[in-house]
């Protein structure tokens, strides 16, 4: 019986690094639906990276930021249906910085409402429209410039103070970004409205936009020039979710759940593919058997880990599971062979066991398509939980969707009572780290470097050449610093 393998034991062996092997050279371009031999998919991730279906890390805000990077988040689905669907409603507002406002107020309404509006959503801008939608006949515009809270009353009507439309400068429908850009910076703009011959409100066009557009060239975005966004469904209510998901315009679907391979899986997938032109993931397995019977359903890409989540306990708990790097060994000679076999190529997406960013390089080379990770976008400003200062460090909170606080107990369905009996993860903090951007970039960066010290360009390159050598304990020491004396921070330079 082999032993059952993690990440930290394996090391990637060099191949002979090229002139043309730069960072600047690779791509990380990868599948992320299942696709025909000599076809493309019909969804490709920028970067292989995709946020946990966990309430605790992705919601709308991080789905957007991450879209923006190039990557996918699932939504959480521990949510009621509506809230869900909202979500991802607000992901797809974005149009290639053309966005549907989300603050919006009648103009008998006062400074109090304009307040508590911009503390709901942060947004300081508000749209002033006739009845008060985000489609309405456009009669003004409020900005923080707009008022001044030491000498206005907070019962000020909105009519007296706002920007009134024919104060405006505003571009008409059918404008495209280029143009709407170009009224922005030729008037000093920080927002344009665009509306239509009658008026109506159609979007609005931020300068901050189209400089997050020229940080951002990796945008994941759908034929309509939107971000792409996934979402999580269970076994349970997914044909009450699914439809309402569907119309608020997922791309993708993935049902959350510890362990995959389940009839209630098989069924799921298969409704959702019988019933709607969606795309969706299942998962998670840890073998060749349970890959092959997901695939066998209609997955379109497949979730392998169980029990390799930093605040997942079901190992500890069941007793089921597998090393997360003999996991995705094993499930991806089977996707190979199935490749070969029926020349359809199914990616596979590894969840869980990653504890450095080079596990992610490992991963990829292993034979995952992408990788699903929830305490590394836990750390960041875009995730929806609190930051908090614990002693003299700042967290943010980080809870299983396994754990009492989610009570999620919907992806543990084996047909039983309805509620959560025992957990199968935990309550935490994990230490923040700033804006998802900054620490994407870095990591980004080493996967790249090992790439080149890899001799590929690509995923698939790396798949098909990388060497990976076990380690034992001994060098496992060896690869740390050790042998010396580490320099404190803190001791002076005299």
């Amino acid at each position: 019986m082999e032993p059952s393998r993690t990440f930290s034991e394996f090391l990637l062996v060099p191949n002979l690094t090229t002139k043309a092997c730069t960072p600047g050279n690779v791509s990380l371009k990868t599948p992320i639906t299942k696709f025909n031999k000599g076809e493309q998919p019909d969804i490709t991730l920028n970067i292989p990276f995709s946020s946990a279906v966990m309430q605790s890390v992705s919601d709308h805000n991080m789905a957007t930021a991450l879209a923006r990077c190039g990557g996918i988040s699932f939504i959480f689905g521990s949510q009621s249906i509506e809230e869900q669907a909202a979500m991802v409603r607000k992901v797809k507002e974005y149009k290639a910085g053309f966005v549907v406002s989300r603050s919006n107020l009648k103009p008998e309404q006062t400074l109090r409402d304009v307040l508590d509006l911009k503390e709901e959503n942060g947004h300081s801008t508000v749209a002033v429209t006739e009845d008060g939608t985000f489609s309405g006949k456009l009669l003004g515009i409020v900005t923080s410039r707009d008022y001044r809270l030491s000498r206005d009353s907070l019962d000020k009507p909105i009519r007296e103070f706002m920007t009134p439309f024919s104060s405006l400068i505003y571009g008409e429908a059918g404008i495209t970004l280029p143009e709407a850009n170009d009224l922005i910076w030729d008037n000093k703009l920080n927002c344009l409205p665009i509306v239509d011959e009658k008026q109506h409100l159609q979007h609005l066009v931020f300068r901050k936009d189209y400089d997050a557009d020229k940080e951002n060239p990796l945008g994941l975005l759908d034929s309509n020039k939107r971000y792409i966004v996934g979402a999580g469904i269970n076994t349970r209510d997914f044909m009450d979710r699914v439809p309402a998901l569907v119309e608020a315009g997922v791309d993708i679907l993935v049902i959350d759940s510890s362990d995959g391979y389940t009839e209630y899986q098989y069924e799921t997938v298969k409704w959702v593919k019988d019933n709607f032109n969606v795309k969706i993931g299942a998962g998670n397995v840890v073998d060749r058997e349970g890959f092959l019977y997901l695939v066998e359903a209609g997955a379109d890409f497949v979730k392998v880990g169980i029990g390799g989540g930093s605040i997942c306990i079901t190992r500890e708990q069941k007793g089921i599971g597998r090393g997360q790097a003999s996991a995705v060994i094993e499930v991806a000679e089977a996707r190979q062979q199935y490749f070969e076999e029926t020349g359809i190529y199914v990616p596979i997406c590894s969840d869980g066991g990653i504890v450095h960013d080079y596990h992610i390089t490992l991963a990829l080379a292993m034979g995952a398509d992408f990788v699903m990770m929830g305490r590394y976008f836990a750390r960041f400003d875009e995730s929806p939980t609190k930051k908090l200062k614990v002693g003299n460090n700042f967290v943010k909170e980080f809870w299983g969707e396994g754990s009492n606080r989610a009570r999620n107990w919907q992806r543990y369905d084996t047909g039983g009572k309805q509620g959560l009996v025992f957990e199968e993860g935990v309550d935490s903090y994990v230490p923040y780290a700033g804006t998802l951007k900054e620490n994407l970039d870095k990591t980004i960066s080493k996967i790249k470097s090992t790439m080149c010290n890899c001799g590929s360009l690509s995923i698939d390159q790396l798949q098909q050449t990388a060497r990976i050598t076990l380690v034992s304990a001994t060098s496992l020491v060896e690869g740390g610093a050790h042998d010396v004396m580490l320099k404190d921070s803190t001791m002076s330079d005299e």
